[in-house]
């Protein structure tokens, strides 16, 4: 089975009409962690916060929300069968929370993608858990924006026989454009990059940039396409026009910092960016991974010749996510030689 992106992250899809129709509802903010057990979660503790919310979760068994960050947790942890057990029980409890349903969908993705490896049944059937969940966090919030991206990707990469499908994605990015027209140019943008229409793709991202938009997430988004692409000046163009709207985040320190490694320049630069980003961005989904950014630091040691480094990297990256395939096949690639 395809890997389902967001990330990552694995429909089939309503009918025309009611994607045109379907009601916009927003559901009420999820209600914030006690601050003690936060602090811990914005740490990057995630084991500890797991560890505290089980024990409110003794006082209070009936609390939704309790369920659902340790589902969160169990989730940044890898350890998705209990992120999946959490969230269901969250949804047992409350289950008109559009949030909810999204992070129980990416849980069973994550879990398809490990269950692939030894049973392809059970990969199909979480596969096809993975898009009724996504589906039913757009139809209860449908200005769930995380949501509507992650269903509108599973579309997009899964394959046919659990649901996949270009056309009802495009259809998607469309009724999705009517809610929030960058939203949807971005998805426009993506579909047309997983089709390899990168003319197309540039042009649309281009457009993007050129309505300035006020998250700097996006410029984030458009920064790892040209990644991607391998294309650092229109990465850094895009990471420097979102620098404006926030120029502490510390995020840019890990893309200011991969465009110095695309135009092999200033490269102890680029190994400070880095490294300052690991240090002070905890590892979690809504960031770029510290895999990646372990990946990115063997590539630079790789080009300085620094192989020993290099090698040490990957695997750095390897141990935090095992399926980091560019980690993978650049650390072969390394021991080949």
């Amino acid at each position: 089975m395809r890997q389902i992106t967001l990330f990552l992250v694995v429909f089939a899809a309503f009918s025309a009409a009611l994607l045109i129709t379907a009601p916009v509802c927003v559901s009420a903010p999820v209600r914030e962690l006690p601050a003690d057990i936060e602090r811990l979660y914005n740490g990057g503790l995630y084991r500890q916060a797991a560890e505290a919310l089980t024990a409110a979760i003794q006082r209070e068994p009936q609390e939704s929300s309790l369920h659902y960050w340790l589902g969160r947790c169990f989730y940044e942890l890898r350890d998705y069968n209990r992120a999946v057990s959490s969230l269901e029980r969250a949804i047992a409890l409350e289950p008109d929370r559009s949030d909810y349903h999204d992070w129980l969908g990416k849980s069973y993705g994550r879990k398809a993608e490990e269950s692939n490896r030894f049973t392809p049944f059970s990969s199909i059937s979480l596969a096809h858990k993975t898009r009724r969940e996504f589906e039913t966090a757009v139809r209860l919030d449908a200005n769930n924006m995380e949501a509507q991206r992650d269903l509108i990707r599973y579309l997009m990469n899964a394959p046919g026989i659990v649901g996949g499908s270009e056309g009802a994605a495009e259809q998607r990015v469309h009724a999705l454009t009517a809610i929030d027209s960058i939203e949807g140019e971005l998805a426009q943008a993506e579909l047309l990059a997983s089709r390899k229409k990168f003319d197309e793709a540039n042009q649309q991202y281009r457009k993007v940039l050129d309505l300035k938009p006020d998250r700097i997430g996006v410029y984030f988004e458009i920064a790892e396409y040209y990644r991607d692409r391998g294309d650092a000046e229109q990465m850094s163009e895009a990471v420097e026009a979102g620098a404006l709207l926030a120029p502490s985040d510390h995020r840019l320190d890990y893309y200011r910092g991969i465009a110095l490694i695309l135009v092999n320049r200033n490269q102890g630069e680029a190994e400070k960016d880095l490294r300052r980003y690991l240090d002070t961005v905890p590892d979690n989904d809504n960031v770029p991974s510290h895999s990646t950014t372990h990946e990115w630091l063997g590539k630079l040691y790789d080009k300085e010749g620094q192989l020993d480094r290099a090698a040490q990297e990957y695997r750095a990256a390897l141990i935090l996510d095992p399926h980091n395939k560019q980690a993978s096949e650049a650390l072969k690639a390394l021991q080949r030689r």
